[in-house]
């Protein structure tokens, strides 16, 4: 995987007659590029496939993007499946909240491409990763998901601890309980209360598996207060009390 952030001038252009064997992404931030005969302006994400020629440059006086060359991991597949503007050319044209999340991605897969961490190089990819599933939230191919519920989900996994309850969850997107309640069930299959349990408690069990700490303090850190209840809910949700799912 090679990654980076260029920022060119009238000048710049690329020509592989054969392409390459990897994909490339393209997120335009500013400027304007073309794919042959396709535009790439600020805020598209172009995907170019392997073997297809590569003919690019930039589009007027700027063309400032980040992009990514890679061999996608096999479970990888879905995630690519975008709409086909020409031969061997794919582009999405996210929502402005999702496209400025997909940036953030590319950037951390960047910084962690270039840290000295071992670890560095499946960070970046785990980035890179993210910032695919974040486009599959804006493919029309794909289940698309109601960008106010998008928000919810992450002001949710934000912070588990936080009252999380309907009314605060729909003033969150500006929509009536009843509203949100509706779409939330329809978009998603479950209420928003089953939504929150079930991150909560999925996240309690990593905290279980990956720590030691006591299980009244991984009930206070995703929302649980009352350690009792939380063991109500956790055997509910896994068929196992905290301490026998710690121990198995």
């Amino acid at each position: 995987m090679l990654t980076g952030e260029f920022d060119e001038g009238p000048e710049y252009e690329t020509y592989r007659r054969r392409g390459t064997t990897d994909w490339l992404l393209v997120h335009t931030l500013d400027g304007g590029g073309r794919f042959a005969d396709v535009g790439a302006d600020p805020g598209t994400v172009t995907l170019v496939r392997p073997d297809t020629p590569h003919d690019y440059r930039t589009r007027g006086r700027r063309w400032h993007f980040l992009y990514a060359h890679f061999h996608p991991k096999p479970d990888w597949s879905p995630l690519l499946d975008w709409p086909e503007v020409a031969p061997g050319i794919l582009q999405l044209r996210p929502a402005a909240p999702a496209a400025g999340r997909i940036a953030g991605h590319l950037r951390d897969a960047v910084r962690h491409q270039r840290s000295v961490l071992p670890q560095g190089e499946q960070l970046s990819a785990n980035a890179l990763e993210a910032a695919l599933l974040w486009c599959d939230t804006q493919n029309p191919k794909a289940v698309r998901i109601d960008d106010r519920l998008l928000r919810v989900i992450e002001l949710i996994d934000q912070d588990l601890k936080a009252r999380l309850d309907l009314p605060k969850l729909a003033r969150a997107v500006n929509l009536s309980v009843s509203r949100f309640a509706h779409l939330f069930r329809e978009q998603l299959g479950v209420s928003p209360a089953q939504f929150v349990e079930r991150r909560r408690l999925d996240a309690a069990c990593r905290l279980l598996e990956l720590t030691t700490r006591p299980i009244a303090s991984v009930a206070a850190e995703v929302g649980y207060p009352d350690p009792l209840y939380f063991s109500t809910r956790f055997r509910h949700h896994t068929g196992q009390s905290p301490t026998a799912y710690r121990r198995a």
